[in-house]
């Protein structure tokens, strides 16, 4: 028995505080402590425009520490 099932839900990226991203449902309510990116689409669309604006994977807080900026 296979799961062949296509994935229709059409998805927003979200980013949070820390300027880390994720995917969310577009007919769910955004999760407190998120907000939405500005991208819309199928799963596969979402992760690539992530992907691409995504550059720096360290939490802001840490690259700020990093540079010696706030928080340092």
């Amino acid at each position: 028995m296979s799961d062949e099932r296509e994935d229709t839900t059409i998805y927003e990226a979200v980013v949070n505080d820390e300027e880390q991203y994720s995917i969310w449902p577009a007919d769910r309510e955004v999760p407190l402590g998120w907000r939405l990116a500005g991208k819309r689409g199928t799963k596969a669309e979402v992760l690539a425009w992530i992907e691409e604006v995504w550059t720096d994977m360290r939490p802001r807080s840490l690259r700020r520490k990093m540079e010696g900026g706030e928080g340092a």
